[in-house]
């Protein structure tokens, strides 16, 4: 039996994903895209632009012969909330459908901030911006990075050690206080979706991404095109691998963990800084001559590589993206990083393997959280609602 209104919703789905993908696009270019005729790409469109989710802008005129097709994009005024929860920073930002981000806001902390405060801050937040930024815009919903495992069916944050969080039903409470869709997930499996769609990863099927940040270290899978979460959502730890250490001399915590060792607080104690954002830890150890930051870089670089050799040893990925301040530690001289993870790796799983470092930067992780917050509205943009 035919379903008009499942296909329709399909195709409006299909073309809006595109817009946000990919656009702005001409019909033109949609019609051959989606195979669809010209007359119902034209409707199509034009229920997107009622529902005030896309819009029609005129085309470059100096790019075309004879008369060119209108171009195709997601609304300027259509965007989503990002918030990265730290354990020196709570980080929000705002991400366009258009895929521009709009803005973020860094709020240091000089202590741990719980849950209920989080919630709290998020909704001031908002609310704030409604009355200046975010005055004619339409959200589609909130996403949250956070540091720590994530339970994929309902959101639980099951354990945040570093920001000591145990089973929190975070999604719940930021949606109470701000009346929003919320999603909560993992904040490095968020960042490779990010990084697989518009970074580093773009267009690659296997790909292992490992993150650093103030919490330690996480990862993300993609595996022949496909995000890999496991049963529950927890993949990816590889934080806490416990390390191959050549040499004792390397090692600073007995019976630690890879995030025990290679570790950003170890940076920042040996540059004696306390709480910076990553730009400004790119910029010092880039600036760097002193010889005992030099000396703990390259203890970090040995005890990394050997860690990404197991991993490429495992998952046989085309390339391995690193972000944060591990992304730091191998830009130091990538040749050579990559030279030290090819030595430990077999030679097959190592042909043609590619490391690089987060495309997306600082924004990673927020861009990642906004994809999560708009998936309803690319899934059904006629039954999503924004506010």
């Amino acid at each position: 039996m035919n379903d008009p209104v499942g296909s329709r919703q399909a195709n409006l789905s299909r073309l809006l994903r595109l817009a946000h993908l990919e656009g702005p696009l001409s019909r033109a270019t949609l019609t051959t895209a989606t195979g669809l005729n010209r007359s119902t790409i034209g409707d199509l469109v034009g229920d997107l632009v009622s529902l005030g989710i896309a819009e029609e802008r005129a085309p470059d005129p100096s790019r075309r012969v004879g008369r060119p097709s209108p171009l195709v994009a997601a609304h300027r005024r259509v965007v989503a909330v990002a918030v990265n929860p730290e354990v020196d920073a709570l980080t929000l930002g705002v991400v366009g459908l258009d895929r521009t981000v709009r803005f973020t806001e860094r709020i240091e902390q000089s202590g741990l901030m719980d849950p209920e405060h989080t919630a709290e801050v998020i909704g001031e937040r908002i609310a704030a911006w409604r009355e200046g930024d975010l005055a004619d815009a339409a959200i589609a919903g909130i996403g949250i990075a956070v540091p720590g495992l994530v339970r994929a069916s309902d959101g639980l944050v099951r354990d945040a050690p570093h920001l000591r969080w145990t089973d929190v039903a975070l999604r719940e409470l930021v949606e109470s206080r701000t009346g929003l869709h919320t999603a909560v997930g993992n904040d490095a499996a968020m960042a490779i979706v990010a990084e697989h769609l518009f970074g580093a990863a773009a267009g690659v099927d296997n790909v292992v991404y490992l993150n650093g940040g103030a919490s330690g270290i996480g990862g993300g899978l993609i595996v022949q095109g496909v995000a890999v979460g496991g049963a529950s959502g927890y993949a990816g730890e590889f934080g806490q691998n416990r390390p191959g250490i050549a040499s004792q001399a390397d090692r600073r915590a007995a019976n630690g963990v890879l995030e025990d060792e290679v570790s950003r607080s170890r940076l920042l104690a040996v540059l004696q800084r306390s709480n910076v954002d990553e730009p400004t830890l790119a910029r010092l150890l880039g600036e760097t001559r002193a010889t005992e930051v030099l000396e703990e870089v390259a203890r970090q670089r040995r005890i990394l590589a050997t860690a990404l050799a197991n991993a490429v040893n495992v998952l046989n990925p085309s390339i391995v993206v690193l972000g944060g301040f591990l992304g730091m530690l191998a830009e130091h001289d990538l040749p050579g990083f990559t030279a030290a993870v090819l030595a430990q790796s077999m030679a097959a799983n190592g042909e043609d393997l590619e490391i690089r470092t987060a495309a997306l930067a600082e924004d990673r992780l927020i861009i990642g959280a906004a994809e999560a917050a708009f998936q309803d509205l690319l899934r059904d943009p006629a039954g999503t609602a924004l506010r």
